[in-house]
């Protein structure tokens, strides 16, 4: 029984001859973008129609100021156990859906935001110290 990892697991595969593809198709309006994340011919990227839907993610933020991923897991597994190719970007959405292991540029998104909310709150720090000292 062979274990399958996913590739960003550092497997070593080389992806570059891989017949299919998993990756983001654009969809929806000008500023209202909408994604279905799709199954196509690796060689032909601009082809129409996909082999297979997977899933879909909505990038904006609704009331809850949640965005919305669906995603079919079954079928996923089908397409890597077949050696479909990932594309980075659904990667990192596999990866904070716990599906893959959490993609490294999600990790460095994450401590950028940490770092800038901790500049700006000393700078409101430092002006709050700054208008106490000047009443």
């Amino acid at each position: 029984m062979s274990i399958v990892l996913p590739p960003s697991s550092g497997i070593g595969r080389c992806y570059a001859k891989a017949a299919k593809s998993i990756r983001l198709i654009r969809h929806g309006c000008t500023n209202r973008p909408f994604y279905h994340i799709s199954v196509i011919h690796r060689k032909r990227p601009n082809s129409l129609p996909v082999i297979e839907q997977l899933g879909s993610y909505d990038p904006m933020p609704n009331i809850n100021n949640e965005k919305l991923v669906a995603l079919n897991f079954e079928r996923l597994k089908y397409w890597l156990g077949k050696g479909a190719h990932v594309t980075n970007p659904v990667g990192e959405l596999l990866g904070l859906a716990g599906f893959f292991p959490i993609h490294p540029r999600s990790y460095m998104t994450a401590w950028r935001n940490r770092q800038t909310e901790r500049e700006n709150l000393a700078k409101q720090e430092a002006e709050n110290q700054e208008k106490a000292a000047t009443s």
